[in-house]
């Protein structure tokens, strides 16, 4: 890699004290990179540029991550610049790789924001980084006109003006209100405070609930197994065999067991399972939609 050899510590002084490339200089180094693959060419463009990587990166301190990681992710946004840089189209490397830094360094604040994922698409990413400074913009205006925006009012001028919906800004409002928080965090001081996780409702199956399904399960069984039992026997093994059998078995293996074709083994089970609901349906009101 062409920083191999920094850290943390060393990255910032080695920036400051980088050469100024002129614009002729820094083509030839992309040159010699894109045609030849010298990485002593690439190493100098990226570290004469390392102090530009450095201010982008001292834009997104306040979004709480570590300066160090903030200044690692602004490099290999730069290193990448550097590697898909084509001198040859009259653009200045600088002007070039503040995208791709900025691009890296907005990617990893919105990786580590928050536990659940902050955005992916171009819209959430613009108002994940600009929601505040337009909300301030647009409230501004209105009381420069004498009136006032009220919450709905705002988060509807606000998706106007990023060109996302309201719901991506409702959305959005509701992560940046603050961080992740702990489910094990006590809801007072005191060492003896319950958890959060204890008023969450519980999605487990409650004691009530259970005893009414086991009992629905005996009765169900039981109305099953009268039907089946009103079969002729080799319906019922047909029946046994095509839908009760963790894997069903086919119509020819059952034609070639028995010794009839498969169209006379599907003409049996369509009169076994017509029986079957005609029985249910006559002795068990209400459940017929079990077959």
């Amino acid at each position: 890699m062409a920083l191999d050899g920094y850290t943390d510590q060393t990255l910032p002084r080695q920036a400051r004290a980088a050469e100024l490339l002129d614009a002729e200089t820094e083509a030839a180094l992309a040159r010699a990179w894109r045609d030849h693959g010298d990485t002593a060419a690439l190493h100098r463009l990226v570290t004469a540029y390392m102090r530009l990587a450095i201010s982008m990166a001292c834009r997104f301190r306040r979004y709480g991550a570590p300066m160090n990681d903030l200044i690692q992710e602004a490099s290999l946004g730069l290193m990448k610049a550097a590697e898909k840089f084509d001198p040859d189209r009259g653009v200045r490397f600088s002007t070039y790789a503040v995208w791709w830094i900025k691009a890296s360094v907005q990617d990893y604040v919105m990786r580590n924001w928050s536990l659940v994922r902050t955005g992916s698409t171009t819209g959430q990413k613009a108002l994940f980084f600009n929601l505040r400074r337009v909300e301030a913009k647009l409230s501004r205006e209105a009381e420069a006109a004498g009136g006032s925006l009220d919450p709905h009012q705002l988060r509807e001028r606000v998706a106007h003006e990023v060109g996302v919906t309201l719901a991506e800004v409702q959305m959005m409002q509701g992560r940046l209100s603050g961080m992740d928080a702990s489910l094990n965090a006590p809801q007072v001081s005191d060492e003896d405070g319950r958890e959060w996780i204890d008023v969450l409702e519980d999605d487990a199956m409650q004691a009530a609930e259970a005893v009414e399904a086991a009992h629905d399960r005996a009765q169900l069984r039981h109305w099953l197994a009268g039907a089946l039992g009103a079969l002729k026997p080799r319906e019922r093994y047909i029946v046994t065999e095509r839908r009760l059998r963790d894997v069903p078995r086919t119509l020819e293996s059952l034609g070639l067991e028995l010794g009839l074709s498969k169209e006379r083994i599907r003409q049996l089970e369509a009169a076994a399972y017509a029986k079957l609901r005609r029985h249910l349906e006559t002795h068990s009101a209400g459940v017929h939609d079990f077959l």
